[in-house]
């Protein structure tokens, strides 16, 4: 069947009781059509159209009664009766081309239309628009929820009045309660779309919390580690990247001669590490090479307990290690020789003039204090000539050792005995021997530390002494022929009244014999420098060799004399 023409086409009309064109136009060869469902302005173009009934052009067939439209999803309505308008009746053909059959004029012609009472609806929106000729009567409506005023419709949505279908009952909304959330839509729609009622939203909502709680909790642990690493980097690097620091290049080349660091890489190599053990124990000390024959000078303390049969360990600066044995020692200078055997390419040490030595130098002492291998220090000569003494364990004065020493403020600590001290052209000037303890100058031990006071034998006195060991095993001291009272307090040195057992105070036929030196006689002046005591007296001379010619002013009843005199020898007994 063909579709039927809109309304108002001018081919084969029925002009309505209006005026307005209206009926059906008949096709040859075809059967009549109902005319379109058009709507008039102002009604929803999206109904669909209403179906007229036709008739057959037998007179016998009954009438087919139009239906009203129904809503989808909605269950179709009891029977409406019919529209007021009755069916128009249209001719249908004829087997062997009869004449059509005539269709009433009553009832191809509705009756008029009433008019509404307002004027036309400008937006067309039902129900106020006017509706067409062909409208049905609208059916029952029921009360549904619609839209809320204002709501945006997309096409296709029933118009304000329309019955809206019931809305399928779906399942649980995606994205939770939120996740289709209308605030336009009518009260109910939400609980629509959820699919569950308030205990379901309750536990919806409870479980969003949940992940969000999660959520957040994840991302406090993730945000704490980045900022403890960024701390941490910030703290130890300044930075979160890699930290490059400048460097400027090395000195290259040897340092200066005169420099502590050009003294000590001369000095080093021919300094080594002393340590003795024996029947009195152990001892620890330093000493420094004196020829390529093994030949090593040191303190004669570091080396007393080798001479009850006791052993000596060399370690040299480079970490070889030797043994070694004792040449010879003399405790009233508190020097000694040791040599080593089988060690070639030794490193000895050049020997210089203490003599020459001004306060104020600078000085650097080599040793090994509390064992601490190659310890270098530095400092100046403090003062010249200091006489001092050390030792006197035993008790007898055999072991007191008397020295001219040289004062200096480089640090020496026990373990530097016997080490060298140097000036700023490497020759050794002195031997370090003792340092000022709580009673005044003593020789090193593991009670006393350095407080800037050391001494040193100077080594014009060494050099004598170690050649004499060196070459006979013992050596010799220089002496007037005099016994001191050690007990005098007053100023200067006084002979004594008697000798150790017994003997006259002056040696017949010594030095101060020749010279009319008797007992009682006070010596107050050595080459014209004072002497304080009998200790003074003693290092004064023993700072010179046998055969040294001396100048002393002596005292006797109130009056003084010089006279000068040749220096004697005697051996240590």
């Amino acid at each position: 069947m063909d579709k039927a023409k809109p309304t108002g086409t001018p081919d084969g009309t029925v002009p309505d009781a209006t005026g307005d064109s209206h009926g059906t136009a008949a096709e040859p060869g075809g059967s009549a059509t109902a005319p379109d469902a058009s709507t008039s302005p102002g009604t929803d173009t999206t109904t669909p159209p209403r179906p007229v009934g036709l008739t057959k052009a037998d007179p016998a067939a009954e009438p087919v009664e139009a239906t009203a439209p129904t809503v989808p999803g909605q269950a179709e309505e009891a029977a409406v009766p019919p529209a007021t308008e009755p069916p128009a009746t249209v001719p249908a053909p004829r087997a062997g081309g009869a004449p059509d059959a005539v269709v009433p004029a009553q009832q191809q012609a509705p009756a008029e239309r009433p008019r509404p009472l307002h004027a036309p609806d400008p937006y067309s929106t039902p129900p106020y628009g006017e509706p067409g000729p062909w409208a049905p009567a609208p059916p029952v409506q029921r009360p549904v929820p619609t839209p809320a005023h204002g709501t945006y419709l997309p096409p296709g949505t029933p118009a304000h009045g329309t019955p809206v279908p019931p809305v399928p009952e779906a399942g649980p909304a995606q994205g939770g309660e939120w996740g289709r959330y209308d605030p336009w839509a009518a009260p109910g729609a939400l609980v629509a779309e959820s699919g569950g009622g308030p205990g379901e939203r309750l536990r919806e909502r409870r479980a969003g919390r949940g992940r969000l709680f999660g959520a957040a909790l994840v991302l406090a642990l993730v945000a704490g580690a980045v900022g403890g690493y960024v701390g941490m980097r910030l703290e130890r690097h300044g930075g979160l990247g890699t930290v490059e620091l400048e460097q400027t290049s090395g000195q290259a080349g040897e340092r200066a001669p005169d420099s502590v660091a050009g003294i000590a890489a001369r000095t080093l190599p021919g300094v080594v590490t002393l340590h003795v053990s024996g029947g009195d124990g152990g001892a620890l000390g330093t000493g420094f090479v004196l020829d390529g024959r093994g030949h090593i000078l040191t303190n004669q303390h570091v080396v007393e307990s080798a001479s009850d049969g006791g052993s000596i360990r060399v370690t040299f600066n480079g970490g070889e290690t030797a043994r070694a044995r004792l040449v010879g020692g003399d405790p009233g200078y508190d020097l000694a020789v040791v040599k080593v055997s089988g060690v070639s390419g030794l490193t000895s040490l050049p020997l210089g003039d203490s003599d020459d030595v001004r306060v104020g130098d600078p000085v650097v002492a080599i040793g090994a204090p509390f064992d601490l291998a190659n310890t270098v220090t530095s400092g100046i000569i403090s003062a010249k000539e200091r006489p001092i003494t050390a030792g006197g364990e035993k008790g007898d004065g055999t072991d007191i050792s008397y020295v001219d020493a040289l004062q200096t403020d480089a640090p020496i600590n026990p373990g530097n005995s016997g080490g060298p001290l140097v000036d700023e052209r490497a020759r050794v000037i002195g031997i370090n021997s003792a340092i000022h303890a709580a009673g005044g100058p003593a020789r090193q031990d593991d009670s006393a530390g350095s407080v800037g006071l050391g001494f040193a034998i100077p080594v014009n006195q060494a050099k004598r002494v170690a050649e004499e060991l060196i070459n006979h095993g013992r050596a010799t001291h220089p002496v007037i022929g005099v016994t001191l009272d050690m007990g005098y307090e007053g100023e200067g040195a006084k002979v004594g009244g008697e000798a150790a057992g017994g003997g006259p105070a002056v040696t017949p036929g010594g030095p101060a014999d020749r010279t009319d030196i008797a007992a009682g006689d006070v010596i107050t002046e050595v080459d014209g420098v004072p002497v304080a005591s009998g200790e003074e007296l003693i290092i004064k001379i023993r700072s010179h060799r046998p055969g040294d010619r001396l100048a002393l002013t002596v005292e006797r009843d109130g009056e003084s004399r010089r006279v000068t005199l040749e220096l004697g020898s005697s051996d240590p007994s």
